[in-house]
This record gives C-alpha cells, structure tokens and sequence, in this order.
C-alpha cells in the first residue's frame, strides 16, 4: 500500500496518524542511516544507541513535520546533529578506529550470501571492504561524512549541504577531495 508513495507522503501520512507509514520509512531508510552511523563513529555499540536516539527523534518530531525539505536530508541533518552532540558529550572531534574492535569492521563490510559466494571470493571482498573502511576512517572528518552521506545515505550534493550546514560547493568540494584521496 504504502510501497509507491515518496519519503515525504509517507512522513506526512505517519504524522497524521498512519503508524504503517512509519514502518515503511523505516525499511526504506534503516540500512542506509545505520552503514552511516556505524562508518562515522567506528563501534556498533555506539552505532546502535544513535540509532536508536535518530529514529526516536524522528517519532518525536512527527507532529511538527514539515515536507521542506526531502526527507532524507531531513534525516540526515538529526543524525548530523545527534553525532555531533555524541562527539561533545565525548569530549572528542574525531571516530574512534575500526582497529579497536575487529568486529565492527566485519559487522559493516557487505558481503555476499552464504549461499551465492564462493569461500575464496568472500574472503576477498571481506578484505577488500576492510580496507575501503580503513582509507574512508583516514579521511577528515568533513570528507568522511560528505562522502558517507552520498553513498551510504544516497543525498545529492545539495542534500549534503542542507544535512551538514554548508552549501553546495563546499559539499562538491569536500566530497572530490574524499573520492580523490580514496583512488590514490
């Protein structure tokens, strides 16, 4: 029922009531925001809690909402926020590392099923998602979360700039500096 409608009509309908719309909001988005989340603070135990925090927030801001924006910057913009209060209460301004729990890495590497890969290709494509994950932790801080907006969170250039509080340039310009540094 709710599989053809935007982001925005289904945010629309959830705050007039509709809990089903809420639900399909939450399957569209939740993979995309946690890979996010998971990537920009480097521990699932971190992760999960923000995550948490994001979508009580969404439930939270229901009543007030307002299709301004797309929905995805809107999103991203509390997961934005709700990092940057985590780094504060952290007394830090940067991730953590994968390296302190190998786990997690494993945890946000994509890999194929069990039933469809090889052993050989998903050990792989394990080591492969490793690595990308250590050269996107060594990016700076802006450059990491520009890029993980675009490809883990899907938001366009402006998107990004509505999320992070910047403008489209900035945004272009951190996000060519991120995939530069990624293919050298």
């Amino acid at each position: 029922m709710h599989e053809g409608m935007s982001d925005e009509a289904l945010m629309l309908a959830y705050r007039d009531g509709d809990a089903a719309a809420f639900e399909a909001l939450y399957r569209r988005w939740r993979s995309r925001l946690y890979r996010y989340l998971v990537r920009q603070c480097g521990a699932a135990a971190q992760a999960d809690e923000l995550f948490q925090d994001v979508w009580l927030k969404v439930v939270n801001a229901r009543k007030g909402y307002e299709a301004a924006a797309k929905f995805s910057t809107w999103l991203f913009r509390i997961a934005h926020n709700r990092l940057i209060d985590h780094y504060r209460a952290q007394g830090r301004s940067e991730i953590v590392s994968y390296d302190d729990d190998p786990e997690d890495a494993d945890r946000v590497a994509s890999l194929p099923s069990a039933a469809t890969a090889q052993p050989e290709a998903m050990l792989e494509r394990k080591a492969l998602a490793q690595e990308l994950v250590r050269h996107i932790e060594a990016l700076p801080a802006a450059q990491r979360e520009t890029f993980l907006l675009s490809e883990e969170g899907e938001l366009t250039l402006e998107e990004i700039a509505a999320a992070t509080g910047t403008n489209r340039e900035t945004a272009k310009s951190r996000l060519r500096y991120a995939v530069n540094k990624l293919r050298s």
